[in-house]
Order: C-alpha cells, then structure tokens, then sequence
C-alpha cells in the first residue's frame, strides 16, 4: 500500500507579535514552528529563526478567522500549504521537499541552543 502524502500548512498569523506558523503533518498532528520574521518567497535562502510550539491537531490546517480571547489572540490566514516529503529526518536536521504555491524545492531545519533554523537548501 503507498505511503499518504504528508501536509505542511503556513499560518500568516497576525496577533501581538505578528508571525509565520509553519506546520508539517507528523505522527497525526501537526508540529508547528513560529517563524517571527516575515517569509520571502524571493529569498528562501535567508535562515529564519524557527521557534517550536506546541503541535496542534491535523483539522487546524485549514483554519482561518479569528481567534478571539487569550494566547495568539489575533487573525489567522493559510499563506501557504500543500505537500512535503522527508528526505532525512535526524533528531538536529530535518531536511525535506515542499510542493506548496510559494514554497517549493527543498528546505532544511536546523536546531541550534536558541531553537531551529528554517532555509532553503542551495541548488
């Protein structure tokens, strides 16, 4: 039987601290990342700072609205979504194909003391 395809989800999340959740489906929820600086689909390669947060249940990657009351109080828009593909999952290195509108190729996660980094591997 083939393997499902994998979701990633990109949350244009305006609250007090205006962020990019990036969200990869993983062992049936999503494991999430606040990315705090702004996401250029022209210059992928920059390494943004990934925060983790908690993971969140798969039905969230489809949400937009508003949130109204208490943490991450604010409004919620997809600004990307689609596929992704594990290329090498280690416990410090993710790396990994997106098949998204705007991201696409593939992209690496690197944990470091302070969190994760989020790039764009060069061709």
């Amino acid at each position: 039987m083939p393997e499902k395809k994998k979701i990633f989800v990109v949350h244009d999340h305006r609250s007090k601290q205006h962020h990019f959740d990036f969200r990869l489906q993983w062992k049936g929820s999503l494991k999430s990342w606040a990315i705090p600086k702004k996401i250029d689909p022209k210059n992928l390669t920059s390494r943004k700072l990934a925060i983790p947060t908690e993971n969140h249940p798969l039905s969230y990657a489809s949400f937009q609205g508003t949130i109204q009351e208490g943490y991450g109080k604010g409004t919620v828009k997809i600004w990307d979504s689609g596929e992704w593909e594990p290329i090498s999952l280690k416990e410090n290195k993710w790396v990994f194909t997106l098949k998204g509108k705007r991201l696409k190729g593939t992209f690496v996660l690197v944990r470091f003391p302070a969190g994760w980094l989020f790039f764009k591997k060069k061709s």
